[in-house]
């Protein structure tokens, strides 16, 4: 689905570029064509100016989103989500980042998921980066307990898993 909304503005750079940044963060569009957090506004300036683009790009992408009923009810629904991943550490939370050999292929979450239960370890947060929208896609899983070595050994014999790494690095 990502990949479609994407190519809508394929060939419209600038226009992709506002796009990825409002699915990366989760920005809304409303329906007065504002573009927010929440119920917190996000100037079109401040936009632009982070992904390097004038501000009137922001407006008609804006604007072509409230156009097209499809993108109307995406960017009118999406939601940003609190990533733990850098606070966890402060939380007495642990990371593991998993790196899949492909993040389209099913049920890794599933096995990652299964081998940290039976170890006793509860999972708090898992946030999988979606491979239609991120070139180096990864699993990030935020666990209640301190992550054994041979646990990060067995993750990574899994399969579906190239790699894993503990966040941050030990």
């Amino acid at each position: 689905m990502w990949r479609e909304v994407v190519a809508k503005f394929e060939g419209f750079p600038s226009q992709k570029k506002v796009i990825e940044l409002l699915l990366e963060r989760g920005f809304q569009v409303s329906s007065e064509g504002k573009v927010v957090s929440g119920g917190i506004e996000i100037p079109h300036t401040q936009i632009a100016n982070e992904i390097g683009v004038d501000r009137r790009v922001v407006d008609m992408t804006v604007k072509r989103i409230l156009k097209e009923p499809e993108l109307k009810r995406i960017f009118g629904n999406i939601r940003s989500l609190p990533f733990l991943s850098d606070v966890a550490p402060l939380l007495g939370l642990s990371v593991i980042i998993i790196h899949p050999t492909d993040a389209k292929r099913r049920g890794i979450l599933g096995e990652v998921a299964t081998v940290i239960a039976k170890r006793g370890i509860s999972i708090r947060q898992a946030v999988s980066d979606d491979p239609y929208l991120v070139d180096d896609p990864k699993l990030t899983i935020i666990t209640d307990k301190n992550i054994p070595g041979e646990l990060i050994e067995e993750i990574g014999r899994i399969k579906s898993v190239k790699g894993v790494q503990i966040h941050p690095p030990l």
